[in-house]
């Protein structure tokens, strides 16, 4: 039979206990994006994996309640977190956010990709904790024909088990109140439940996030700038080569193709891609997707709208939806790519409520 999941949580009025919060063990957890998502619908949380040392500090330093696995998965024992952390009991939701980079359209190698098998892991805890949901997040490739063998291998795998694993769906996050354009690959497997439904948009196309709506009121930087009260909103110290690029793009959304031709870079001329780079966003439409390099304006449309400057860390962190108080560990780098991999916090406190009602389908 069966076990309950859930952490019982007690009524201090009444001598029924009240309602159970529901249980969450988040796989390559990142700097803690979906574990901030699922903590805003008072979801325990506990256990978390992930193998970056400094990305397991910002989580930390963000998440201190939650038992840290700082492993490799493949070294950890899923009947560890449900002896440890469970207490024997089954989970209630699963999250699986396996390196996205072999999926990803940028990746251009044809060398098979060892990460690409890092979803499977799934199977593995799935066996052992016996989730009544599991949820999986990746990049947009993985809807593709290319990945159809990793998709069906999955599906078969997940069956043996008991679970049904519905297709892959593609959702954009400024639908969610994201304001950045960000199209992910979501999955849901279920056991002895319905496949959940998406929810419908919160912010369809009339009523996005804007960059301005955004990081509007943070205050003007100039290369090289601080902002004394907040230590994530400074400005990069551009190159001068760098500045007088940016100083001949239009404000609001030009691009590198305004550049006079003696400073256009030797790779551009008569190359009509990359057109992102050196590009600003415009105040009033949603970010570009944000990436690992999304401080950087060499990298793609990361330029700030109005002032000759590179997005800073602070804009970067609000466009993917992390509060304000959240806590960043490391140099700029390290913390530009936490930001850049991360499940923006907003989409994934849109999807919560579906796995919720698929997790309480399969109580009934």
């Amino acid at each position: 039979m069966r076990k309950m999941s859930g952490v019982e949580v007690k009524d201090r009025n009444n001598k029924r206990p009240a309602r159970k919060l529901l249980t969450a063990v988040d796989l390559f957890c990142g700097c803690g994006g979906v574990t901030e998502g699922l903590k805003h619908h008072n979801i325990k949380v506990v256990a978390a994996l992930d193998n970056n040392p400094v990305v397991c500090k910002t989580y930390r330093a963000n998440h201190p309640s939650v038992h840290l696995y700082k492993s490799d998965i493949e070294f950890i024992d899923p009947m560890a977190i449900r002896h440890n952390d469970l207490k024997g009991h089954n989970v209630d939701i699963l999250i699986v956010c396996a390196p996205c980079q072999p999926f990803s359209s940028q990746n251009r190698t044809k060398k098979q990709d060892k990460r690409s098998n890092l979803i499977f892991e799934a199977i593995r805890f799935a066996r052992d904790l016996r989730p009544s949901v599991i949820f999986f997040e990746n990049v947009p490739g993985l809807v593709t024909e290319k990945y159809r063998e990793i998709i069906d291998k999955l599906k078969s795998e997940l069956l043996d088990l008991g679970y049904n694993l519905g297709e892959p769906i593609r959702v954009n996050a400024a639908d969610y109140g994201v304001p950045q354009r960000r199209i992910r690959c979501i999955l849901f497997a279920v056991l002895d439940s319905e496949i959940p439904l998406v929810p419908q948009p919160i912010t369809p196309n009339n009523k996005r996030i804007t960059v301005r709506n955004a990081i509007g009121n943070l205050s003007s930087l100039q290369s090289g700038e601080k902002d004394i009260s907040d230590p994530l909103h400074y400005a990069s110290s551009h190159l001068p080569i760098a500045l007088k690029r940016l100083q001949h793009i239009p404000k609001n959304g030009g691009s590198r193709f305004s550049l006079p031709p003696e400073l256009e870079l030797k790779c551009h001329k008569n190359h009509k891609g990359h057109g992102d780079v050196y590009g600003r966003m415009c105040w009033d439409e949603v970010a570009p997707t944000l990436t690992t390099g999304c401080t950087d304006m060499t990298r793609g449309r990361f330029s700030h709208p109005e002032d000759d400057r590179a997005i800073t860390l602070r804009e970067a962190a609000i466009l993917q939806s992390f509060p304000l108080d959240y806590k960043f560990v490391g140099t700029k780098s390290q913390i530009t790519e936490q930001i850049g991999n991360a499940v923006p916090v907003q989409l994934m406190k849109a999807l919560v409520p579906s796995l919720i009602t698929a997790v309480h389908r399969g109580r009934k």
